[in-house]
């Protein structure tokens, strides 16, 4: 599912870091994006890095601040293009997603 913008490092697939997150929908503009990576709050499988144009590919983990939460994600696919939310969706798996209790604990 690598697009046309993708590159091939060491065998494998890879995409600028900005432009993944802009493409998976962590930022409204691929410059915001570039301006996480470059205040070097960005870790790349526990690297930090400060180059927006650092290559990521599936398997890859980030951990990255939004708003009041650090998110920390493993990206499934590359994608094509910036898409819709649901498919944006897709592109990653959140490892850190907290599961609402389902009954109040007393």
């Amino acid at each position: 599912m690598a697009g046309p913008g993708a590159a091939r490092t060491g065998g494998r697939a890879t995409l600028r870091v900005d432009k993944w997150l802009w493409q998976a929908r962590f930022f409204k503009t691929r410059g915001l994006a570039a301006e996480l990576a470059e205040s070097g709050h960005l870790r790349i499988n526990g690297q930090p890095t400060r180059k927006p144009g650092a290559g990521v590919g599936e398997g890859d983990v980030l951990t990255f601040p939004q708003g009041a939460r650090i998110r920390v994600i493993r990206i499934l696919a590359l994608g094509e293009r910036r898409g819709p939310a649901p498919e944006a969706q897709t592109l990653y798996l959140d490892l850190d997603r907290r599961e609402e209790p389902s009954e109040p604990l007393e």
